[in-house]
């Protein structure tokens, strides 16, 4: 008894941190949409991220919706993150161009209907009980492992041009910390659902860090896309007029991507964690 109370006083702990550097974290793609609004452009970003943190968030919610005990931490990041995810798509859909508005209408429809829709449909008229609880969890944690794996790009960019341009640091330590908090949650509840792709979230981010230490006195180096080279560069100048990469706009997808365990969390440079 004193065991389950325990484990109850640092979940609830660990779930009030997860949801405030959750928050924060889904507010990081706030400087992009700045410049989308100023150039009245999408040009040069992607919908992508936007579009899967929303429907990981939703998945999240179906989830702890099922789950029920223990799901309060679970309900109110992923509420917030979904409501913000669906402004971002929004303000997204205004300003971009008819093909781009199109590709994001067909990426929403695809993974908030489609493929959501699905889901519940399936496990809720084949499966009952802690079967359905089960494989809905299973389905959100082998979701939130394919959303970690965005940073490996991102390393091998890194280690490609020898330049930690295109990899924040605050970015990374923010993504680390929210991961940890997010396993330390699942791990006291002995949600393994939650736990365990987190681990996969700090370790990418633990190594994301040491690469910025190995790397931060190197030169700066920019990559142009070549036919053979699937990077993608925005037109994003920084305080030294070097370009960004939309890597980082996967970055800050998988942040978004990996809260609560997608936290997914992604999922922009400082542009976008799903638990």
């Amino acid at each position: 008894m004193a065991a389950n109370i325990h484990d109850q006083s640092f979940s609830i702990v660990f779930g009030l941190l997860g949801n405030i550097l959750s928050f924060f974290v889904y507010l990081a793609p706030l400087p992009t949409f700045y410049k989308i609004f100023k150039k009245k452009s999408t040009e040069g970003f992607q919908s992508i991220p936007y579009s899967v943190a929303l429907f990981s968030a939703m998945l999240l919610l179906y989830y702890a919706f099922l789950k029920q005990h223990d799901a309060v931490m679970l309900i109110t990041i992923n509420s917030i993150g979904s409501g913000i995810e669906s402004i971002y798509l929004i303000f997204y859909l205004i300003y971009a161009t008819k093909t781009a508005r199109i590709y994001t209408t067909k990426l929403v429809i695809f993974f908030n209907i489609v493929a959501l829709g699905l889901i519940i449909l399936v496990t809720l008229v084949f499966f009952k009980g802690h079967l359905r609880v089960s494989i809905v969890g299973w389905i959100c944690a082998i979701f939130s492992v394919c959303v970690f794996a965005a940073p490996l790009s991102i390393i091998r960019l890194v280690i490609k041009t020898k330049s930690v341009e295109y990899m924040p640091f605050p970015l990374s330590f923010f993504l680390t910390l929210c991961a940890i908090t997010w396993f330390l949650y699942g791990f006291s509840l002995k949600d393994f659902y939650i736990a365990t792709p987190n681990i996969l979230g700090f370790s990418f981010g633990i190594t994301q860090m040491i690469l910025y230490l190995v790397y931060r006195g190197e030169t700066k180096a920019l990559v142009l896309p070549d036919s053979n080279n699937k990077v993608q560069l925005e037109q994003f100048p920084n305080a030294n007029n070097v370009q960004q990469s939309t890597v980082n706009q996967n970055q800050e997808g998988a942040m978004n991507y990996g809260v609560a365990g997608m936290i997914s969390n992604s999922q922009v440079v400082p542009s976008e964690l799903n638990v």
